[in-house]
């Protein structure tokens, strides 16, 4: 959820100085929310490279060398959230972030199932860590619509 709230956060930001200062790029919805979705997933990366033993608890036991892996998935947020910002990489790095959250759902079910904390510190509650699943469509689609559909 904190996710989705950077997502909204920086989106409406982004559209608001665009529209407020007649910048074309935001003031276009889709445009700012690519934007929003490049900066949270440079942010998020950044994340998983500064403390990335916060992570490894999510695949521990699933995977081999967890703390390589939470590492690898941080570069691959930055280059990726980065690429978003390129038309020439725009269409590429939306199918490699996509991509990249379809192959990390099955950690957010394993911290959902084993009743886990979820990443960052945030709520370890049944109700927070199960209703984060139900976000992951919604930041598949809002690359897709944003970065891919256009």
């Amino acid at each position: 959820m904190a996710f989705l709230a950077g997502l909204l956060s920086f989106g409406l930001l982004l559209a608001l100085i665009g529209y407020l200062f007649n910048i074309p790029l935001l003031a276009h919805w889709q445009d700012a929310a690519r934007i929003a979705a490049a900066i949270m997933f440079v942010l998020i990366g950044f994340m998983h490279l500064r403390k990335p033993q916060q992570l490894t608890y999510m695949i521990e036991g699933m995977l081999p060398y967890p703390t390589a892996l939470v590492i690898f998935s941080g570069v691959l947020e930055i280059l990726l959230g980065a690429g978003l910002l390129f038309p020439a990489t725009q269409y590429w790095s939306a199918w490699g972030l996509i991509i990249l959250l379809v192959l990390m759902f099955p950690a957010n079910i394993r911290v959902a199932v084993a009743g886990l904390p979820a990443p960052g510190g945030l709520p370890a509650k049944a109700w927070y860590t199960w209703s984060r699943l139900l976000f992951q469509p919604v930041y598949i689609w809002w690359i897709w619509w944003s970065a891919i559909s256009v």
